[in-house]
């Protein structure tokens, strides 16, 4: 059975481009008989804010999707600390207290993610009392697991090589999990077999697949769907406060209506729809 989710972060009111991967996650598991998850991603810190939950579950239902709610990711700490456990049994994470600023100032060089770590606290003895990280050691990494695949359903088999990246961060001095370790380790908890997200995550799916191997995980397919972009080139998001899913609610829009245009690729013309991921 196939199985996708819309996993939002509740640090702000969702956009027409969370309605357009939510649609497409839905409608590709449902034309299959599937079932279609919601997950709350809420261990960003103090940005997280409750009561978004809700508020998301109110535009889901606006624009006419049927979903089952699964546990958020705040239930799951144990979890993340488990599989911390074992990477730093293998030997495979280190401690870091870069700040941003401080990598950049080494003047890395850049890669699919933006500057890769130059691996400044890699084998330094570091202050116990000072803030730290927990990288992975990709080198190690990809020498434990060997070669490996993933699957995408827009752009074929590719290699896992996320060498790209550089040593990651697993677990964040202000939170117990990454982005990469909490998503890999709840799509595997939830049962999802098409992972289901937008192209500016493809290359992370690189990471994604080497953690499943050394966290022994099961592995899904993927499908990297295209982005809604605005006037600028840029994609939407919150931070650019594009319009929310509320306001559209609360002006009257009818969201079924919505949600079938955007099935349709009809988009109001500020916005447009960026090219297949290759």
């Amino acid at each position: 059975m196939i199985v996708t989710r819309f996993a939002p972060s509740p640090n702000g009111s969702l956009h027409l481009g969370h309605a357009f991967s939510a649609v497409t996650a839905h409608d590709l598991a449902r034309d299959k008989g599937g079932r279609f998850l919601l997950r709350i991603e809420d261990i960003d810190g103090p940005r997280s804010r409750p009561e978004l939950a809700d508020e998301f579950r109110r535009d889901l239902e606006w624009l006419g999707l049927e979903w089952e709610d699964v546990p958020a990711q705040s239930s799951r700490l144990e979890t993340y600390r488990a599989a911390t456990e074992l990477l730093l049994e293998q030997g495979l994470l280190f401690p870091c207290t870069c700040t941003r600023t401080e990598i950049e100032a080494a003047r890395p060089r850049m890669g699919d993610d933006g500057a890769i770590y130059p691996g400044t606290c890699k084998g330094r003895l570091l202050d116990p009392g000072k803030p730290a990280a927990l990288r992975l050691d990709m080198d190690k990494a990809v020498a434990q697991v060997g070669e490996v695949v993933w699957s995408d359903a827009m752009a074929g088999s590719h290699p896992a090589d996320p060498r790209e990246f550089g040593d990651v961060v697993l677990v964040r001095k202000d939170a117990p999990a990454s982005y990469h370790l909490a998503a890999t380790l709840d799509d595997a908890a939830d049962g999802v077999t098409l992972v289901t997200r937008g192209r500016d995550l493809f290359h992370a799916t690189h990471v994604h697949r080497v953690l499943q191997e050394l966290l022994g995980l099961p592995v899904p397919r993927w499908h990297h769907h295209e982005l809604l972009l605005d006037r600028s080139g840029n994609k939407l998001a919150k931070s650019r406060n594009s319009p929310s899913l509320a306001d559209r609610r609360a002006a009257g829009e009818d969201g079924r209506l919505l949600a079938e245009q955007l099935r349709l690729h009809r988009f109001p013309d500020d916005i447009s729809l960026s090219a297949p991921t290759s």
